[in-house]
């Protein structure tokens, strides 16, 4: 019940503007196999983008994503893609058909999901490199790729 209430005084705090909460922290494996830890990449920008296979918009805003990556990952920014599926077979097949070069990370339990409050497909947190949820974007549009790429720049900026 706390985490609930947490997160709906974040949800208050970014509409007005007022200071973040703490990024929830969590470790995941890759679909290379490794394990990556949220709190080892403190001092760099990092966006989540939790998506599943079957989600359209995922689909459609994939490549983009993938351009942000390597547009501004020299400049201190990182992007996890957090699948949502418990069995990531259909993930892998589509990373087949769409390759990526930013980490994908598996959610199977559901944890990290449920830590970041996701309750649509895709959800894209941007944190800053203090480890701040500073944006929550629900959902995805095109022409949303210019917003994440203002709220990057900000960030890296500050």
């Amino acid at each position: 019940m706390r985490n609930i209430a947490c997160w709906g005084l974040l949800a208050l705090f970014l509409a007005t503007g007022a200071q973040a909460e703490p990024a929830p922290d969590f470790t995941l494996k890759t679909n290379t196999g490794e394990n990556l830890r949220l709190a080892e990449q403190r001092g760099k920008v990092v966006m989540i983008n939790f998506w599943a296979s079957w989600c359209a918009p995922c689909r459609q805003e994939m490549p983009f994503l993938d351009e942000l990556y390597q547009r501004y990952e020299r400049a201190g920014f990182t992007l996890f893609g957090v699948n949502v599926e418990q069995d990531n077979s259909a993930a892998q097949r589509f990373l087949e058909e769409i390759e990526v070069s930013f980490p994908i990370l598996f959610d199977p339990t559901s944890d990290v999901s449920r830590a970041y409050q996701v309750s649509a497909m895709p959800t894209t947190v941007m944190v800053d490199r203090d480890g701040q949820v500073r944006y929550v974007n629900r959902g995805y549009r095109p022409g949303d790729e210019e917003k994440y790429q203002e709220q990057i720049q900000e960030l890296i900026r500050e």
